[in-house]
């Protein structure tokens, strides 16, 4: 059995790359940490550091039981934090994109259920603009969201890259203005692509403007025209046009979550869970 102990010492000797350094830290005397070295070693069978009398280094197998190291005592952290906390309770109320909503979200918010059963979540699907309104007149707590590009409001979640989808098998004819499905304003999707268009030096007409994700999906489903996608998203009878390496290159965009100024704990836990969870990094898929 991996003792967690022997997991703490073993990860701070690698993250200081010293055995009386990380003595120091911990509170323990170099023998001990030679000690919890050695028995973890012992109790793996294999050679996890490498020592001399100027440095420390980790094996091969040290590096894969860093990995695992990291994971346990993070896991074991998480546990005794909810555990040693009072059961929360409350209302938290969240404001997201339907994109979001209908992507990496769900995960995020079971997990949150099945630590928190007792905070009820009212959630409000609508567009930045509208959410940020709300989270200004404290209608909402938080919300999850795309940010503009230079805008330094919330805490960076995940980035995914905008894509070019219409009903599968659509071939676009590029001797024609490009036929556009878009959202409704104000909408940071329909900006972003009309300024890419823009640069691009490409044509397009809009000929379906939908305030929902679902109506713009239908009428591109139908056949309409072209609209685009958080590259993490996918739906049922869309896909990238069969040319789409010759239409006009769209950009990343970044996703955030923002908070009130003064949050509930209920709140400032679920934005935490956020923040801390799987979806920071870059998304290409659900």
């Amino acid at each position: 059995m991996l003792n967690p102990v022997w997991l703490h010492t073993f990860a701070t000797v690698a993250s200081v790359q010293g055995f009386s350094q990380a003595g120091r830290e911990l509170g323990l005397t170099q023998s001990t940490v030679s000690e919890h070295i050695r028995r973890l070693e012992e109790t793996v069978g294999r050679r996890l550091l490498t020592r001399d009398t100027h440095a420390v280094a980790l094996t091969s197998d040290g590096e894969a039981m860093l990995a695992h190291a990291r994971h346990i005592l993070e896991a074991m952290a998480h546990a005794e934090s909810q555990f040693r906390s009072p059961r929360l309770r409350g209302r938290v109320r969240l404001g997201c994109s339907d994109d979001i909503a209908l992507g990496p979200l769900p995960a995020i918010l079971a997990a949150f259920r099945n630590a928190h059963p007792d905070v009820e979540l009212q959630i409000t699907i609508a567009m930045t603009g509208r959410l940020h309104e709300l989270l200004d007149g404290g209608a909402i707590d938080l919300l999850v969201c795309k940010r503009r590009k230079g805008e330094a409001r919330g805490t960076r979640l995940f980035t995914s890259h905008l894509q070019w989808i219409a009903r599968a098998g659509t071939e676009v004819d590029l001797r024609q203005p490009l036929p556009l499905v878009l959202a409704a304003e104000p909408s940071i999707t329909r900006a972003v692509v009309l300024d890419a268009l823009a640069v691009a030096g490409a044509s397009w007409r809009i000929v379906c403007t939908s305030s929902s994700l679902a109506g713009s999906s239908a009428a591109a489903r139908g056949g309409l025209g072209l609209t685009v996608r958080p590259q993490f998203m996918t739906g049922r009878g869309l896909a990238p046009p069969v040319n789409a390496a010759a239409l006009p290159a769209l950009p990343d965009v970044d996703y955030v979550a923002v908070g009130a100024p003064h949050l509930s704990r209920p709140a400032e836990t679920l934005l935490q869970i956020l923040i801390d969870s799987e979806l920071r990094g870059d998304w290409t898929t659900v």
